[in-house]
């Protein structure tokens, strides 16, 4: 019989006892068998830890454990791949949740193929309250795509994740991409928000690898509500904090000068909008950037931004497309 590879799903959690139940058990109900699910509860004031501990004595592959203080989320889920076996890891979102089929469709693309860095899968994000529901981070048929479609699209505002709640990678690659605190000249305490750090283990693990992959389906699942960290955070100040872990990949490992310019030019058009709507102080692309002849921005792609954007708001764009079609 082949020995099939461990899957480790990790789980850090935080003050989610309303709905953490929905979360584990979209884990455990994986149709791939061979997984093991690793919660960590960061010291909970509510009764979180309570309700996963009653749910763990059900199912021996379920490994409960809570810190014995906050740690903040980063180091939680640090902590998390400190615990995990297997030789590959999902990280679940203590709100979100994912497909019985999700591990079965992604895994193989990483066993079968080492130059795949990672894949992920198409999402829904959904809202109990409201019940909206949309689609995202679908960027084409089910197959193996080159890493530099991935780097540029994030870079570039294309729509990929953020957030590696969607993915599947090896767990030494997470190890080694994890960064707890991203350098920077605002003094953000990235260890504590986190806001940046998960997409980091994305572009991070890009640059290592020819290829990423990606399954045309809706395997993954993200709550939106007031309680995660993206929604209850100022709308702006996020944008940035994003802008910001995607500067500390161009200063430190882009190497193609037209792709960071065009990058700075994203960053200047979107400063535009929120350069009053962030309390962060960052007023220039400078403040992205160390190293200050690194903010050069490539105008002509910057004019195509702003103009782009300007049809776009005033509904033109169709308009012009079918006037010439």
């Amino acid at each position: 019989m082949v020995n099939l590879p461990k899957v480790s799903i990790l789980i850090p959690v935080y003050n989610r006892a309303k709905i953490i139940l929905e979360t584990l058990n979209s884990a455990i109900n994986q149709t791939y068998k061979n997984i093991e699910v690793i919660v960590i509860d960061n010291k909970s004031t509510d009764d979180t830890f309570e309700v996963v501990k009653e749910f763990a004595e059900s199912y021996p592959n379920v490994r409960v454990y809570q810190n014995e203080e906050n740690i903040g989320p980063v180091r939680n889920w640090q902590l998390c791949l400190q615990y995990a076996t297997g030789e590959y890891v999902k990280i679940l979102w203590s709100d979100d949740l994912i497909d019985p089929t999700f591990t079965e469709k992604t895994l193989p693309y990483l066993v079968a193929h080492e130059d795949v860095g990672f894949v992920f899968t198409g999402a829904e994000v959904f809202n109990d309250d409201t019940g909206q529901r949309g689609k995202a981070y679908f960027i084409g048929n089910t197959g193996i795509y080159h890493t530099k479609k991935f780097i540029e699209g994030s870079l570039l505002g294309g729509p990929f994740p953020v957030s590696p709640g969607n993915a599947l990678f090896r767990k030494k690659d997470v190890e080694k991409n994890l960064i707890i605190d991203i350098p920077n000249k605002i003094d953000s305490d990235f260890k504590i928000h986190g806001i940046g750090n998960d997409l980091l283990i994305y572009l991070l693990t890009a640059k290592d690898y020819p290829n990423f992959a990606f399954v045309n389906e809706t395997l993954s699942f993200f709550r939106s509500h007031q309680g995660s960290i993206s929604i209850s955070s100022n709308r702006g100040d996020v944008v940035i904090l994003y802008h910001i872990a995607k500067a500390y990949l161009v200063e430190n490992y882009v190497s193609d000068e037209k792709l960071r310019k065009k990058f700075n030019a994203e960053l200047l058009a979107f400063l535009l909008k929120y350069v009053k709507k962030n309390s962060l102080g960052v007023k220039s692309v400078k403040n992205f950037y160390f190293a200050e002849d690194k903010a050069d921005v490539d105008y002509l792609f910057f004019s195509k931004l702003i103009f782009t954007k300007l049809f776009k708001k005033l509904g033109l764009v169709s308009r012009l497309c079918d006037n010439h079609s």
